[in-house]
């Protein structure tokens, strides 16, 4: 399904700036942004006073893990879609650790057929590695210099490190394998296997959270981080580090060479924002792989934004039930929600001057939709997909549980006032969500799962 309509008085945030004004949608396509305000209404379309709002492009989630198949008393593609469009996000690109993992071309269509009936935004998904699923790796993202672009495929996971579920692949010669006989974007989770191994021993008779990011120190992610980026830059492969946490490789990638693009970077809201304070008080709720670490990790990975190594912001949303994240450390599963809250996270964040609204846009979609060659993504523009949102940078709401879209039904942010609330989602020129004085602060889902959202599609890469 895709709709028509207008949106009229808003500030949207463009790519050469914020200006006030209007944008029609039609047939699912951006066709006219008017500085004049001039449009009126037409008798086939949506019509939106968004007047004291903010327009901006629909965020794009690049991680997440709504659990489909196998585990879906925790989260399944409709209910983590709802969630996304809640939360402003318009697409996202799903992980592949589910049960059983995802590491063939036919489970990856069973994924991609499951979506299609289930959404209510665009997706896209990750195929896993293994030590030994090469030929099917390269039937999903194609050859070195031969890349294939599936639409709903995005590149190719590798967890380096054991993290949830069962795709680990850390052995050098079987990194080195995939690296140079395939295609397409390489994502990894960058820790160093045998480190953790060995630093286990130091804290399994512990009891108390901090020793979660002791464990999984900032070496175990350097070690991992360099050797990835070290194959990349011998295969010129296209590779993608998830979530950076430490302070540590954020100084370390600043000195690589990376002149032709080939190595990108995100981070996450929770280590923007959380430290070990945090840790202390809310324990195993902020239990997740890599950890969160130290402020001086935070303030780190803010420069990293700012200075550019770090291009982008996802969440890793990974939820878990309360009942399981209340078993201590260390049996408590790492993995927390995050998809619905992740904008007004930043958006506060920017409201407290760490960045502005346009850095968030930036972060959040821009850079996304370029890093992943994703057509029509990512701009307010004319020819772009009518995927906007609206947020309220002048109401605040706090982050209770109760509210929650995430089937898990808790948030990491509980009892944290923020702003920059989506008031209203728009897929393809449908509004799907809104969230308004008659609905409260958990908003409403407009839409039947499977109307509205597509595989998201991305160019190759050779």
């Amino acid at each position: 399904m895709k709709g028509n309509i207008l949106i009229k008085n808003a500030k949207m945030v463009l790519p050469e700036g914020t200006k006030s004004g209007s944008i029609r949608i039609k047939d699912g396509v951006i066709i006219n942004i008017d500085l004049e305000n001039s449009m009126m209404p037409e008798s086939d379309e949506h019509f939106v006073d968004a007047n004291g709002l903010h327009l901006l492009p629909g965020i794009i989630d690049p991680q997440v893990h709504f659990r489909e198949p196998g585990q879906t008393e925790k989260e399944d593609l409709e209910s983590g879609s709802k969630a996304a469009a809640s939360g402003g996000v318009t697409a996202f690109l799903d992980m592949p650790n589910n049960k059983p993992s995802v590491t063939t071309m036919a489970a990856m269509i069973d994924k991609l057929s499951m979506a299609e009936k289930k959404c209510v935004v665009h997706h896209g998904f990750f195929i896993g590695a293994t030590p030994n699923n090469l030929s099917e790796l390269q039937a999903a993202v194609g050859l070195p210099g031969n890349g294939i672009a599936h639409p709903g495929i995005c590149g190719i996971k590798i967890f380096m490190g054991s993290s949830t579920g069962d795709l680990l692949v850390n052995e050098k010669p079987h990194l080195e394998n995939i690296f140079s006989n395939t295609g397409g974007l390489i994502a990894v989770h960058a820790e160093d296997e045998k480190r953790m191994d060995e630093r286990f021993e130091m804290v399994k008779e512990r009891k108390d959270m901090a020793a979660h990011a002791e464990w999984r120190d900032d070496e175990c992610a350097l070690l991992a981080t360099q050797l990835a980026v070290e194959l990349s830059l011998k295969y010129e492969h296209r590779l993608h580090i998830l979530h950076l946490t430490s302070g540590l490789e954020a100084k370390w990638l600043e000195g690589i060479d990376n002149e032709n693009g080939l190595v990108s970077v995100e981070t996450l809201p929770q280590h923007l924002t959380f430290s070990e304070d945090d840790v202390a008080r809310e324990g195993t709720r902020l239990k997740m792989n890599p950890p969160i670490r130290y402020k001086k990790d935070l303030k780190e990975l803010w420069d990293g934004l700012y200075n550019g190594v770090i291009r982008c912001i996802a969440t890793d949303h990974a939820p878990h039930s309360i009942e399981a994240k209340a078993m201590g450390w260390p049996n408590a599963p790492s993995g927390m929600p995050g998809v619905e809250t992740s904008l007004p996270v930043m958006l506060t964040h920017a409201e407290n001057g760490k960045c502005s609204i346009e850095d968030v846009v930036k972060w959040m979609s821009t850079n996304v939709a370029e890093l992943y060659q994703m057509v029509g993504k990512g701009k307010i523009e004319v020819g772009y997909d009518g995927d906007v949102i609206l947020v309220d940078m002048q109401t605040k709401h706090t982050v209770r549980d109760e509210n929650s879209w995430a089937r898990v039904g808790w948030n990491p942010f509980r009892g944290m006032e923020l702003t920059g609330w989506p008031v209203l989602t728009v897929v393809d020129g449908v509004p799907v969500f809104q969230r308004n004085e008659e609905t409260g602060p958990k908003g409403e889902i407009l839409v039947e799962p499977g109307s509205v959202g597509r595989k998201i599609v991305m160019m190759p890469w050779n």
